[in-house]
């Protein structure tokens, strides 16, 4: 409302003082008309940009400048008055042309100047380990992040792109209750993790709006900054492995750090349902891993002891096969003995 209230006013001084001050005619009105209206425009336009785009736009637009002079400096000091009066006539020219370059450098740039602090500049080994990781939404959903992170495990600076951001607000946005909650989730994750000291969170602007996908995106984005991308998405983690990107699965991490199981060693089972395959039987061990049971139909319901035969492990889950085991006598069983016989 104020707002408003301020441009209204602006529309009225501005045609009053240009026919008060600059010509008492058509000309003054028209001029004031005009020079109101450009106010209103670069007002506008200052509310719609971002505080930091608004300062590196000035930011380039003085270095422009500056390298501008510095040139017609240059050129004076050649001493050769034909060059002279050749950069004379298009200095207007080089000016514009310059302070557009800079501004245009410094607001397309100015996200990836933020990784650039003196973490990321150190040389050797500790420049290895301050790397950038891309951070994927899925890995945000997941939340398991953010407990790596507090463990210092990951060093390096974590990278969310804008792209991700739209994603996940958009989850969160959702009209679904399911997917609303992950997305809300997503969103907490991330709080949670700009709030770690010992990581630093970068959000990055910069947009490939030349593909539509956002794994790609983050691929490209990967490969243009050389860091490494942080997710739990099985496709993503195949699709950047082939175009040589590192890829953090945290998925893969969990994996690893799960009780070994090795194939003739037995274990217990609750056989939940059928399988896929002919007299299959299917359990799930406390963290979620799925237990093949060989010939394990007639034990639905029940807890039973098998063996181990194989194990599948991949970057979506891990699969252990096994079989029934044989009852075994019990040797703690007594056993009869032969009568006593009197000497």
């Amino acid at each position: 409302m104020l707002i408003n209230l301020i441009r209204t006013l602006v529309i009225i001084a501005g045609p009053t003082i240009g026919y008060l001050q600059i010509s008492r005619d058509w000309k003054g009105i028209i001029i004031g008309v005009v020079a109101a209206l450009l106010i209103i425009a670069v007002e506008i336009v200052v509310d719609r940009v971002a505080l930091d785009a608004l300062i590196s736009a000035v930011i380039g637009a003085i270095i422009g400048l500056v390298t501008a002079q510095l040139l017609r400096w240059v050129v004076y000091q050649m001493g050769s008055p034909q060059i002279y009066e050749l950069a004379e006539k298009y200095s207007l020219l080089s000016h514009v042309v310059l302070a557009y370059m800079g501004m245009t450098i410094f607001v397309r740039k100015r996200s990836e100047l933020e990784l650039l602090d003196r973490d990321l500049l150190v040389k050797g080994s500790k420049k290895k380990m301050m790397s950038a990781h891309i951070v994927d939404t899925s890995v945000l959903i997941d939340g398991r992040i953010a407990d790596v992170c507090e463990s210092k495990f990951i060093y390096g600076t974590m990278v969310v792109p804008r792209f991700v951001l739209r994603e996940l607000q958009h989850i969160a946005d959702s009209s679904d209750s399911a997917r609303r909650t992950r997305g809300r989730r997503g969103m907490e994750i991330l709080s949670r993790l700009q709030e770690n000291p010992e990581i630093p969170v970068k959000i990055f602007d910069k947009d490939f709006s030349d593909i539509k996908e956002v794994d790609s995106k983050l691929v490209a984005l990967a490969r243009e900054l050389g860091g490494k991308i942080l997710t739990t998405d099985f496709n993503l983690n195949k699709i950047a492995s082939i175009q040589g990107v590192t890829v953090l699965n945290i998925n893969d991490l969990a994996n690893s750090l799960k009780p070994v199981v090795l194939p003739g060693e037995g274990m217990s089972v609750f056989v939940v349902k059928e399988g896929k395959e002919r007299d299959q039987g299917i359990g799930y061990l406390d963290d979620g891993t799925m237990v093949v049971v060989e010939d394990g139909h007639r034990f639905i319901g029940q807890k039973t002891s098998v063996s181990v035969t194989s194990i599948l492990q991949t970057s979506a889950g891990r699969m252990i096969f096994t079989r029934p085991r044989e009852k075994s006598v019990d040797s703690h069983a007594p056993s009869e003995q032969p009568p006593m016989t009197e000497a």
